[in-house]
């Protein structure tokens, strides 16, 4: 994949110190969002490869084009550095969305948003970007709550919250167990994923099933 490469300026520049990272130094130049992209890029691709543990910045800098103190101007450490990357998939994913759920009949409603579950969405890769993360639960287990509260967490209250608004509207029975539900919807990506089974028929396949269950009037 194509980097952005680093500016004259940006190569030349001293290391700063690890409290500088994230920001812009006051009266300093504007970060460059082409920058922070390519190094963000290249940490997510490393991830997959090679997992946290293997990981190393010397690699991450290599790969985006830019130098050490370019990296440690934005983030103070690589754990930093990797919960913007999971962050950066999950609004990518959010810009790729077309559909308003809201124009959408209730059962649809809840197929777009069991689609929006989907780990890989937007990144093919996110699978295996996630089971590197599991695996380190006993060596760096904060890894795996930044999994969740970064990766996991927005994507299943997506399929609760659009639960809530049919139960709201009426479409849905009161009695459900959101929270039940949006975590099943959840995990039949991963089932899929281990049984080597295509995913993209999911939406409708999981919704099918439940729709009988949770529907008023059903």
């Amino acid at each position: 994949m194509a980097r952005a490469r680093e500016p004259a300026s940006e190569r030349s520049a001293g290391a700063g110190s690890a409290g500088d990272a994230g920001h812009s130094r006051a009266g300093g130049r504007p970060r460059d969002s082409a920058l922070d992209e390519a190094i963000i890029l290249a940490a997510r691709e490393r991830l997959v490869k090679d997992g946290y543990w293997r990981m190393t910045i010397g690699d991450i800098v290599a790969d985006a084009g830019v130098t050490r103190p370019t990296l440690y101007r934005r983030w103070k450490n690589k754990l930093d550095l990797v919960v913007d990357a999971l962050d950066y998939g999950f609004r990518k994913q959010g810009d790729m969305y077309t559909v308003d759920l809201s124009q959408l009949d209730a059962r649809e409603a809840l197929v777009e948003a069991v689609h929006r579950v989907n780990p890989t969405y937007y990144d093919p890769d996110a699978m295996v970007l996630m089971g590197n993360f599991a695996g380190e639960a006993i060596r760096t287990p904060e890894l795996l709550d930044i999994l969740r509260r970064h990766a996991v967490e927005p994507r299943v209250a997506l399929v609760e919250r659009v639960l809530g608004q049919l139960q709201e509207s009426g479409a849905v029975r009161a009695g459900i167990d959101a929270h039940t539900i949006a975590t099943m919807c959840f995990g039949s990506y991963f089932a899929a994923f281990y049984r080597g089974e295509d995913s993209r028929q999911i939406p409708q396949q999981v919704v099918a099933v439940l729709w009988p269950g949770i529907a008023t009037g059903s």
